[in-house]
């Protein structure tokens, strides 16, 4: 029987291996209502102190705390947008809206509610105060939210609703981010037909390209499709060259198997460096890695390359343990690995004394028992896509022969 020449690699050397090739994409800028979803690739500062003023917090009344409740006469209003063209002086109160700059003189601020403003017959307005306040009540001193200079994000933070706010908070309009990683995506056989097409005698609908676009547009990827290549060397190779020398990551799904049409890895081993060919685990054993170089010293471009089972699972499945952490590497992720979670199992689960496996489940929380439940997604086999429908999470589970009873604790890499 033939030997596969590719040494059998953990899942965890397979990974640190990929993970040692991948880095950050060179940043660009971009503007900074534009980058929602990007990785920040520099710090941002403050440009200015929030507020820049003292402001108030409520609508009601500026008063100097010490003057205590009574009637006071009104000297004026200060809306927000304005600064004020008076002075509150021992006395006299002034009326603010919420954000509005606090006038000079006062140090603090009576919300409305505890307030009645009356008109006497000369009709000078005044106001009734019936609380005592305390200096700076009701009063958001310069800087209290943000100071001038502070650190208000970091490098490597990824840029949410909220992130997006801090950014226009300290007035950036433009940002440094890693752009996303561009991702081009190959299905081979001669078997493999676009859907919708009439299939032919022994032919099959391509499902893996339309899983793995989807795939790489939710972890954040742009997607270049190459569509499908039949089983010759001439076709395979023109398909791959594409790849290479424009996108920043290659997946090609089948061919990476030991059977005389499988030509993926002698031509990746052709291309550039396979670091390797077979991994440690079920589904997706023959999983390939490699790194192709082209352009010249001074413009090279280096392109990741993952040979992906065939089998739709062992494609999906191989994806998200070894593509998706090299997506987010190159997407400037500060952590680019799956999320980990502990969960009890649902039911009982076979083990396979061979390889450890990847299964297919779904997580819920449990209040009563406090924790994560895990639920198999049913049978698993490699060519079962049903068994990916409801998954958002991978069990890992030992290498060894029996079972997993139910309500071992196992651990799960969330993929969803």
């Amino acid at each position: 029987m033939a030997e596969s020449p590719y040494p059998m690699l953990s899942v965890e050397a397979a990974l640190a291996a990929v993970l040692a090739q991948a880095s950050p994409l060179p940043p660009v800028t971009i503007p900074a209502r534009q980058a929602l979803g990007y990785i920040l690739a520099g710090d941002i500062r403050a440009r200015a102190a929030l507020p820049p003023f003292p402001a108030s917090v409520k609508d009601g009344y500026a008063v100097i705390a010490a003057d205590g409740p009574g009637i006071y006469p009104l000297v004026g209003e200060v809306t927000a947008g304005r600064m004020a063209d008076f002075a509150v002086t021992p006395g006299t109160v002034a009326y603010v809206t919420t954000g509005a700059p606090m006038p000079p003189g006062a140090d603090a601020v009576v919300m409305v509610e505890q307030t009645e403003k009356l008109w006497p017959a000369n009709g000078a307005a005044q106001v009734e105060i019936r609380v005592q306040v305390r200096a700076g009540d009701d009063v958001r001193p310069v800087g209290v939210d943000v100071a001038a200079g502070e650190l208000v994000l970091e490098a490597g933070t990824r840029l949410g609703p909220a992130e997006i706010g801090l950014l226009a908070t300290a007035g950036v309009t433009d940002v440094s981010i890693y752009p996303r990683p561009l991702v081009a995506v190959l299905s081979t056989g001669d078997e493999l037909v676009e859907p919708g097409t009439r299939l032919g005698a022994g032919q099959i609908w391509d499902s893996n390209r339309a899983m793995l676009v989807a795939a790489i547009a939710a972890v954040g990827g742009e997607v270049m499709d190459l569509g499908i290549s039949g089983d010759s060397q001439a076709s395979l190779e023109a398909s791959v060259q594409r790849g290479l020398i424009r996108a920043d990551l290659l997946l090609t799904s089948g061919g990476v198997s030991m059977g005389d049409l499988d030509l993926i890895k002698p031509l990746l081993e052709h291309a550039g460096q396979v670091h390797f060919g077979r991994v440690r685990l079920k589904p997706g054993k023959p999983i390939t890695f490699a790194t192709a170089t082209s352009g010249n010293a001074s413009n090279a471009h280096t392109c990741l390359v993952f040979g992906l089972p065939g089998n739709p699972v062992s494609s999906l499945v191989t994806f998200y343990l070894f593509a998706v952490p090299a997506i987010r590497k190159l997407a400037g992720y500060a952590d680019p690995n799956l999320p980990r979670v502990q969960a009890r199992l649902f039911h009982a689960l076979s083990l396979d004394p061979a390889r450890p496996e990847y299964h297919r489940a779904t997580l819920r929380w449990d209040m009563a028992q406090n924790c994560f439940v895990a639920e198999s997604t049913g049978s698993q086999s490699s060519s079962r896509l049903l068994s990916m429908r409801t998954a958002n999470a991978l069990l890992e589970l030992p290498e060894r022969e029996g079972e997993l009873p139910a309500g071992a604790l196992v651990t799960a890499l969330l993929i969803g």
